[in-house]
């Protein structure tokens, strides 16, 4: 190859050999520096995968990627290295080897152009092959799914008659390889155009005749030709898009689609092909420069012909006659949309909503009311907070809802992980040792009826305390120990000689070894090293005297990190919860959905976020995985729950080690499985509006549902309105002949507050999975949870005694509203709680039921379903305490007030109410609700014989 420059006129400055070795030195380090932290980084996630028994995972990953990576990377190297050089070829005789350019001072310069080109090509296939090959590993999954896709769906879009495979398989791959050859073709374009640009201005120059000269336009009409051709694949891939895209009324295709659109697009892959076809020849002939142009104008007419008529049949055929026009493809998007979240497997009832106390059916409903949950969760966890937490540097993050069963009874309960926070121990302790070594797990749960408490208002608890007591026969935690959770998010190392904090006790505390599995042995000292750099903990590990070849580390602790590292293409439900085994053992619970955003004709719904925080929109999703994690060792298991998940089914032909059957789930976990939180919202916000299908009525949105609305106390004890969250409960489904753990959600019509139905997710059983809505009559108004609460602050006495609690160092806290079906009718239920500003532990004081006609409260459960069943006057006093009393034994409000200390004197019932209102502030203000209530009731006999004595 000649020099690029073969003679200048200036003096010139060289690199002396030692600085160009200590260059070539630099340079090498820092290659290999960066090469060995990426080495150590796959390294240490082989150690972690082999940990969990899943190192195929590990491989597997690990090979698709680098042929994804190899296989563009080598395809863009050789398009673009022969593509350029063709180029350069093409303009040989219009390059000159060599040319004479005159510098500034009256020096010249001799370059070749032709080496220059050269090594350009070279240069730019390598790094557009590296930059190729890196940004498509991210791809990998979708050409793995296309490779392991089932060829088989019952399921075909309307519109082209595809099989469902296409669009979640097949669609995304051919995309992907489209998007890349047109960057391809672009990048090549690009270059000819320059060469082109070069060849003309050293022509322009040159006194070479004209005859004996190259094409000048023929590199640009060859890359023009091959930009025609991929923008004609890429043309026809995007008619599938339009099943896909978001208009006003609905997602899919609509008339203009499908009538103009989609045989129009058709129209313009042909004008590409002509135009890739006329730039071939163009290329062969002169490959003039108008011949370019004239390549490209057949598609650029056609196109602008398309959108013009589509414009014109949108405005003046579909507009004026919307509905007409659109309803079959209307009725597309309900059948499509429907089935891609699972609404088809929806049942319908009929709920008959009677509103007298006998339609409640109490006695064959006796599961339900015993069941009713008046522990609200955030009141539960500020009180678990200040009664069980026993030091600071423990937290409760999440109350889960379960049910047990005890003796043979089944029962609702509430449970609470005792985590461990390393971000509260004190300051002084926040060292290595602590951190790493002593500090490394949570210990115990909490577990209480979700409608038990003390007479202090406290929860009646059936597991709690350091260490784990138990209340219940045959409830035991034998494994109490947190290593694994939802604030773990830290890594420690266990096995090593400093013995692990386990509980406090006392002034002492007790201490263990960690006896599990879980975790990558730390071995060698060399291996104990390389672990040390790439954690970033070179100053500690590698010369700790505790830590020894057998300890081991644990890593990506945090159960939702662990989960997304083993299987990212999952979505994950935001909240996991926690259960004990048989054995005593604690596991955790996660479930796990496939979700698509290609789904054809289903509408696009926004859930959850992606890595760079952005809301991702889909259109599908399913509930096909149930992934166990043991708290003790991390054990993760993943569990298939939906078989004919199509997605699900290819990610299964990838990675067959990393699932199982739902068969395999251990019995005593399988029990506490449940419909999941996530995929309940999301399918009850469709199903509000996809619960029409027929076109005309969603056209006109005539029945749209939304979820109800309830008030709730903010965290300043004002009053807001949000919307409900799906409660789950114990009950009897109407229809049903036993009771069941399911997850209900009540509806109103969109902009009213009334009731319109309520959906139930069955949880237990052959009925896991599967959901029944429950209408109610159209023909008369059902009582929303609104409703419901004005009919609260409505109430004289209610309203008197929540104003009154309210002022004085004490705010009222109301707890969330439930609508419970019972029988025939709707039981509603509402905690409320007094809460001190001094200390953050609700007390409940009154319990609120209601029927569409009727309103009881009173200081129990007990007392207010007396008052609702038996017709009797509520009370905030402990008169009414058991439910089956007669209404004749009602204590009332003249009864009540002979009870409290006799005075005619006015003057000194006065005093007397004055000390009580007193002592009333003190105790609230000292937190101490139970005695501060007491104080008010005596407050308020003393004012029931004042009004006595006037009248």
């Amino acid at each position: 190859m000649p020099p690029i420059i073969d003679h200048i006129d200036a003096p010139k400055r060289k690199f002396s050999s030692r600085q160009r070795n200590w260059l070539i030195v630099i340079a090498a380090v820092v290659v290999i520096f960066i090469l060995a932290r990426v080495a150590l980084s796959y390294w240490l996630d082989l150690l972690w995968f082999s940990s969990l028994g899943y190192s195929e995972i590990f491989w597997r990953t690990l090979g698709l990627e680098a042929a994804v990576f190899t296989v563009f990377a080598a395809a863009t190297f050789l398009i673009l290295f022969f593509a350029l050089k063709a180029i350069r070829h093409s303009q040989q005789a219009n390059l000159p080897r060599a040319r004479e350019i005159m510098l500034q001072g009256g020096r010249t310069l001799n370059i070749s152009i032709d080496p220059v080109l050269r090594i350009a090509t070279w240069i730019v296939s390598l790094l557009a092959a590296f930059v190729s090959g890196t940004s498509m590993l991210s791809d990998w999954p979708t050409f793995a799914l296309f490779l392991n896709a089932p060829r088989t769906t019952t399921v075909t879009d309307p519109i082209f008659g595809r099989p469902l495979s296409f669009f979640l398989f097949t669609l995304p791959a051919l995309q992907t390889v489209v998007d890349w050859l047109l960057t391809l073709s672009i990048i090549i374009g690009i270059a000819a155009f320059i060469v082109t640009a070069i060849a003309g201005s050293a022509r322009a120059m040159s006194k070479e005749p004209l005859r004996n000269s190259a094409p000048l336009w023929r590199p640009a009409s060859l890359a023009l030709a091959f930009f025609l051709l991929v923008l004609a694949a890429n043309t026809w891939l995007s008619r599938f898009q339009a099943l896909l895209e978001h208009h006003t009324i609905f997602d899919g295709a609509n008339y203009t689609d499908v009538h103009i659109t989609l045989p129009g697009l058709l129209f313009v892959c042909a004008a590409l092909v002509l135009g890739a076809l006329l730039a071939a020849f163009n290329a062969a002939r002169k490959a003039s420069g108008r011949g370019v142009l004239f390549a490209a104008a057949p598609a650029i007419v056609t196109y602008i012909l398309v959108a013009v008529v589509g414009s014109y049949v949108s405005s003046f055929i579909v507009k004026p006659n919307e509905l007409d026009r659109e309803t079959p493809f209307i009725a597309n998007n309900i059948q499509m949309t429907r089935s891609a979240f699972g609404l088809d497997r929806f049942q319908q009832r009929e709920f008959p909503a009677e509103t007298n106390v006998a339609a409640t059916d109490p006695t064959n409903n006796q599961a339900t009311l015993d069941n009713i949950r008046l522990w609200d969760w955030h009141a539960l966890q500020d009180t678990l907070r200040q009664v069980q937490e026993i030091r600071t540097y423990y937290d409760f993050p999440d109350i889960d809802i379960d049910r047990y069963s005890f003796n043979g009874n089944t029962r609702e309960v509430m449970l609470a992980a005792r985590e461990l926070n390393v971000d509260k121990l004190p300051d002084s302790s926040r060292n290595w040792i602590n951190e790493k070594l002593i500090y490394t797990h949570g210990y115990g749960v909490t577990m209480n009826p979700v409608n038990g408490f003390t007479p202090e208002g406290l929860p009646t608890l059936y597991l709690s305390n350091m260490p784990v007591q138990s209340t219940i026969q045959g409830l035991t935690v034998t494994r109490p120990e947190i290593y694994f959770g939802q604030q773990t998010d830290t890594d420690v190392y266990v096995k090593t000689k400093q013995k692990e904090f386990d509980y406090p006790q006392g002034q002492n505390n007790t201490l263990t070894s960690y006896e599990g599995t879980g975790g990558i042995v730390i071995g060698s000292l060399m291996r104990r090293i390389l672990l040390a750099f790439q954690l970033d903990d070179l100053g500690k590990l590698p010369f700790s005297d505790d830590v020894t070849p057998d300890s081991r580390l644990l890593m990506r602790r945090n159960i939702r990190a662990r989960v997304a590292a083993l299987a990212p293409f999952l979505t994950y439900d935001h909240d996991p919860y926690i259960v004990v085994g048989d054995d005593g053992r604690l596991s955790w619970i996660i479930d796990a959905y496939t979700t698509t955003d290609s789904y054809p004709d289903s509408t696009h719904y926004a859930q959850g976020h992606n890595d760079d925080g952005e809301t991702q929109s889909i259109n599908s999703m399913r509930n096909s995985v149930k992934v166990v994690i043991d708290a003790y060792n991390g054990t993760t298991t993943f569990y298939v729950f939906d078989p004919t998940d199509p997605i699900l089914n290819a990610w299964r032909g990838i990675f067959p080690a990393l699932f199982r059957d739902a068969s395999q789930m251990p019995a005593d976990l399988r029990r506490h499985i449940r419909y999941p939180e996530d995929f309940f919202k999301l399918q009850s916000e469709v199903y509000g509006l996809y619960h029409m299908t027929d076109p005309e009525v969603f056209f006109n949105k005539e029945d749209v549902w939304t979820v109800a609305t309830e008030t709730s106390s903010d965290e300043n004890g004002q009053q807001v309105s949000v919307p409900m969250t799906p409660n789950f409960v114990l009950m009897k489904l109407p229809g049903e002949a036993t009771d069941e753990f399911v997850e209900i959600l009540p509806f109103t019509p969109a902009n009213r507050n009334n009731l319109i139905g309520w959906i139930a997710g069955r949880c237990d059983g052959a009925n896991y999975g599967t959901s029944i809505v429950y209408d109610f009559p159209k023909t008369r108004l059902v009582d929303g949870p609104q409703q419901i609460e004005a009919r609260i602050d409505q109430n004289a006495q209610l309203s008197g005694q929540l104003t009154l609690w309210n002022q004085q160092g004490s705010h009222v806290r109301r707890g969330s509203l439930l609508v419970i079906p019972s029988g025939r009718a709707l039981l509603y239920a509402e905690p409320i709680y007094l809460q001190a500003q001094q200390s953050p532990m609700p007390e409940l004081r009154i319990v609120v039921l209601a029927l569409q006609d009727r309103l009881a409260y009173g200081p129990t459960f007990a007392s207010a379903l007396a008052s609702l069943y038996n017709g009797t006057q509520s009370s905030l006093t402990a008169s009414a305490e058991a439910p089956q009393q007669a209404p004749s034994q009602q204590a009332t409000p003249a009864t009540a007030a002979t009870s409290a200390p006799a005075s005619t004197d006015a003057n000194a019932l006065i005093a007397q109410a004055s000390r009580d209102f007193d002592d009333y502030q003190r105790l609230t203000a000292q937190g101490k609700l139970s005695e501060a209530g007491q104080k008010l009731d005596d407050l308020k006999r003393t004012l029931d014989q004042l009004n006595a004595q006037h009248k």
